[in-house]
């Protein structure tokens, strides 16, 4: 990847984008990625003074890791329902009351029955709401990931300033 990667360059914009919504609010993120592999918290710590409102991230690329780690149950793990509780669980985790996830199928074979470019972004929001998008990406694996990051930091920035707007005109 270099710095004239467009993906990257939307990726870094948007961390930027949420990073001053957040400013100064009580919203404490957190992190749980698959698929990704640490690059939306790579995306979101180099974010400005992200060491104020990120709680930090747990990569839990295998099966096993999710159910251990984040308390994912039994059943496919690139599922709405994995994205559900991969979200719920690393909030738990790290004290965050704000949190995303990330799972899917980067490639090269279907796994859990899904195709290759399928992700699943979840987030849980402070009152314990859950929102989980599905989306079809297409190209390489590293082109998904790069795909899945920018996805997922678009649905982030969007509930942050749906979240972050009321509060601000009831001051």
């Amino acid at each position: 990847m270099t710095s004239s990667d467009p993906s990257e360059a939307q990726a870094v914009a948007l961390a930027e984008a949420i990073a001053h919504a957040v400013d100064g609010t009580h919203f404490r993120i957190a992190v749980a990625e698959s698929l990704t592999s640490g690059l939306l918290s790579v995306r979101l710590g180099a974010a400005p003074n992200s060491s104020t409102w990120f709680a930090g991230g747990v990569v839990a690329y295998m099966t096993e890791t999710k159910h251990r780690v984040l308390e994912v149950g039994a059943g496919p793990v690139v599922s709405a329902r994995a994205a559900e509780e991969m979200a719920t669980g690393v909030a738990k985790l790290l004290g965050a009351n704000l949190s995303i996830s990330v799972t899917g199928v980067g490639g090269p074979d279907k796994q859990d029955g899904q195709e290759v470019g399928t992700i699943f972004i979840g987030i849980h929001s402070p009152r314990g709401e859950l929102h989980v998008a599905e989306r079809q990406l297409g190209g390489s694996p590293e082109e998904i990931v790069d795909s899945a990051v920018v996805a997922a930091l678009r649905l982030l920035e969007a509930r942050v300033h749906a979240l972050v707007q009321p509060s601000a005109r009831s001051h």
